[in-house]
């Protein structure tokens, strides 16, 4: 059960109902992560201005693969169950992808780069070590990809903090643990 109050639909404030309502249509219905940051308007909208903004920034099928790495190093049962949802009905990612993602690859030798330095960043709280720059620069990524891999690994950092909190209800289909090493 949710540990933050999530207002009912009478209840969410009027400057959150726009940002709701254009989710609903994106999903087919409001997910309750963001019913539950409805709660308080200014973070809905910084989440989802965030989230817009670094839909520019790499790649659609990185991007998820990134959420799906950095999910599963920070235990998100509810982020892993959206983003596998995401990654595979949005995103065109197969099954196996989202599995090898989770555990720190992909079938994409520069994605599987992106999710071992993406799960390195969180498991080491950003220390990452020079081997581990080397070997995400050394898949071809420049340092401006670099930070652009920080910056989306941060964003879902915040969301998994934010439902890890709260204990968000999956409202999603829920995901089975997957391998956490390739």
């Amino acid at each position: 059960m949710s540990r933050l109050t999530v207002p009912s639909p009478d209840d969410v404030p009027d400057d959150a109902k726009g940002i709701l309502d254009t989710i609903g249509r994106q999903f087919g219905f409001v997910p309750n992560m963001f019913t539950t940051l409805a709660s308080n308007p200014t973070v809905l909208d910084v989440v989802m201005t965030l989230q817009n903004t670094l839909s520019r920034v790499l790649d659609a099928k990185t991007r998820h693969t990134i959420a799906l790495a950095v999910s599963q190093a920070n235990d998100c049962d509810y982020c892993l169950a959206m983003h596998t949802y995401v990654s595979s009905e949005l995103g065109g990612m197969s099954s196996d992808d989202i599995d090898l993602a989770r555990a720190g690859g992909s079938t994409d030798p520069r994605r599987a780069a992106v999710a071992r330095f993406a799960q390195q960043v969180v498991e080491s709280r950003g220390q990452v070590s020079d081997a581990d720059l080397a070997a995400v620069r050394d898949a071809g990524y420049t340092d401006a990809q670099i930070l652009a891999i920080v910056t989306v690994a941060v964003q879902v950092l915040l969301t998994n903090f934010i439902n890890n909190v709260n204990q968000t209800d999956v409202d999603i289909p829920a995901v089975n643990p997957a391998a956490t090493t390739v």
